[in-house]
């Protein structure tokens, strides 16, 4: 009866280990299958030309890839810049102020928000940020702009990473013991500064991850993004100026003018580009996670 007690443990232990490399080795396989798919282009030109080159004419054999980067970053950025703040304290106050009535309609309809399909997000940017954009945000900046710019779709990348930020940050909030807040309240600090000082930094590792994750999806989104963004390979310089985002550089051409030398490879590159950001933010997210949870433990 023991050893096949001992029998099923060690079969267990040995399949979660199987298992847990299976899922690590879908990783390697899809860098180590852009990386071979990308090799013609490497063999064709020097791979800071590629990263650094403004250029981007596939029938003359320039590849630049600057644009798509700059594009990718943009947006991202600036989703970020407008969904962070808003969501911090849209969490604070569900969490802190809402009565549990509010509090129990609001969090179903921002769970309703992340099952709305990313090309709904499309249109209405479509119809209603890129005109905002062009007849009443940039005449204050007196530029003139078809709207179609990185602003659109940082503004359109902003709303569809609010349902899962809200959601993480919610959940994280919920989880700072209550001791902690009276312990504060009692010491003659105000409801906010309760909030300033105790809570949001006792949440801080949970809100940095949160964020993590909004933007690890923000870097992969596509069909509302290309529907708003302009589609210009040129490096924008404002946010009022049209982007190519590396998504949509590649929904919008692979399978398409095949027939072009390298066309292929460089697409895969690019898809190889995306890959190899996401990876390096999230390793990085990673190391400042661990120094706060460090520096509270501390």
């Amino acid at each position: 009866m023991l050893n096949t007690r001992l029998v099923k443990d060690i079969l267990v232990k040995r399949t979660t280990l199987l298992l847990l490399l299976l899922s690590l080795s879908v990783v390697v396989i899809i860098a180590v299958g852009l990386t071979v798919k990308s090799i013609p282009l490497f063999e064709y030109s020097d791979i800071f030309q590629l990263l650094a080159g403004k250029l981007w004419s596939p029938m003359k054999g320039s590849f630049g890839f600057l644009p798509f980067i700059a594009g990718t970053l943009a947006v991202t950025l600036i989703s970020l810049v407008i969904a962070i703040p808003l969501c911090i304290l849209t969490a604070v106050y569900l969490t802190e102020y809402a009565s549990d009535a509010l509090k129990n309609m609001m969090l179903p309809l921002v769970n309703i928000l992340a099952a709305i399909p990313p090309v709904l997000y499309g249109v209405w940017g479509v119809l209603f940020i890129v005109p905002l954009i062009q007849l009443y945000i940039a005449p204050i900046f007196g530029v003139v702009t078809s709207g179609y710019s990185v602003l659109a779709g940082g503004i359109v990348l902003a709303v569809m990473i609010f349902p899962i930020m809200i959601s993480i940050m919610v959940e994280v909030l919920q989880t700072i013991p209550y001791d902690l807040k009276a312990a504060s309240l009692s010491l003659g600090a105000t409801k906010w500064d309760t909030i300033k000082h105790v809570i949001l930094k006792k949440a801080r590792p949970g809100i940095v991850a949160a964020i993590v994750l909004s933007t690890s999806r923000a870097f992969g989104e596509t069909i509302a993004v290309l529907m708003v963004c302009g589609n210009v390979a040129k490096v924008p310089t404002s946010i009022f100026d049209a982007g190519y985002p590396i998504p949509a550089l590649i929904a919008n051409n692979f399978g398409e003018m095949m027939s072009i030398p390298l066309y292929e490879s460089a697409l895969m590159f690019s898809a190889l580009l995306l890959f190899v950001i996401i990876f390096i933010f999230n390793l990085i997210s990673r190391l400042i996670l661990r120094r706060l949870e460090g520096g509270q433990h501390g």
